[in-house]
């Protein structure tokens, strides 16, 4: 493949997720990538512009979907202040990592985690997972990082969220920041009230990582 060719294709892959983006169902917000971060996060990735992780770490600080419900991490933004590689401490060649054997790629308010599989599971190489807070366990979510990300644009989010939404859950979301979460109490695990009866407090996103996935990692 010449130099050129190579060219296209990485400017294919990222006006594929721009058209995602412009064409979403869903509210998405691609931000802004602050000077050099994409290229030092691409780096340290190791990743090639032409797969669809690299081009959003490369040319995104990160994505909001549904007005940041959920958080789709890249090269760091003052709005989402995680980078890809950094949130994972380390890149995809290290073992000891956050989650060994996988790479998180995304995380939502109620404290569910998206991550890439790379031996961290049973099957599914190359698949996302999906850590849910109300089974407390990593379920595969069957695709690939390029149709998760289409998925998160365009997919039904309203109805994989449906149980974890309340009455006024939008104007809650507006205090909440790309580091923090919501902790449910009782938590979503525990069956009972409808999550409009339970208490809501804001919270750290690596408080809400280090009681409930991070624990089980």
């Amino acid at each position: 493949m010449t130099d050129r060719q190579e060219d296209r294709q990485e400017q294919s892959t990222w006006r594929m997720i721009q058209t995602w983006a412009a064409k979403a169902v869903n509210a998405v917000e691609l931000l802004p990538v602050e000077g050099s971060k994409g290229e030092e996060e691409i780096a340290r990735l190791k990743l090639s512009l032409r797969s669809t992780l690299g081009a959003v770490a490369q040319y995104t600080g990160g994505i909001l979907v549904q007005h940041g419900w959920l958080r789709i991490l890249g090269s760091g933004s003052p709005r989402l202040p995680r980078r890809l590689t950094e949130w994972n401490e380390g890149t995809l060649e290290l073992t000891e990592r956050r989650l060994d054997g996988a790479l998180l790629v995304a995380d939502d308010v109620m404290g569910g985690f998206f991550a890439l599989n790379f031996g961290a599971f049973d099957g599914g190489h190359g698949d996302v997972y999906y850590f849910a807070p109300d089974t407390l366990k990593w379920e595969r979510f069957g695709v690939p990082y390029s149709d998760f990300l289409e998925w998160a644009c365009s997919g039904d989010l309203d109805l994989f969220y449906e149980t974890f939404r309340w009455p006024g859950w939008k104007e809650e979301l507006e205090r909440v920041r790309g580091d923090q979460a919501f902790s449910v109490y009782p938590p979503l695990c525990m069956s009972g009230e409808q999550i409009q009866k339970r208490s809501r407090a804001i919270v750290s996103v690596e408080e809400v990582w280090g009681l409930t996935a991070g624990g089980r990692a």
